[in-house]
């Protein structure tokens, strides 16, 4: 489990970040209305804001080459 926290851990740190973004843009901008699907409800905000943050966390990955093999 130690393992799997480590490897992924620009993946969860994104995750964490985007999390917390969320509610804060909630919180101090939101939406005064009730009409806006994402910035209304402080749920929807953390999880589409985390969700944002997993994927910008996991592009910051290191580039691995990749070795070919095959010798013609």
């Amino acid at each position: 489990m130690q393992a799997w926290i480590i490897s992924k851990r620009r993946l969860l740190i994104g995750v964490l970040v985007g999390m917390i973004s969320g509610y804060i843009y909630y919180k101090f901008v939101g939406c005064s209305s009730g009409s806006c699907a994402i910035t209304s409800n402080p749920v929807n905000s953390i999880l589409y804001f985390g969700l944002i943050g997993g994927l910008m966390g996991d592009m910051l990955k290191k580039n691995q080459t990749i070795k070919n093999t095959n010798h013609e």
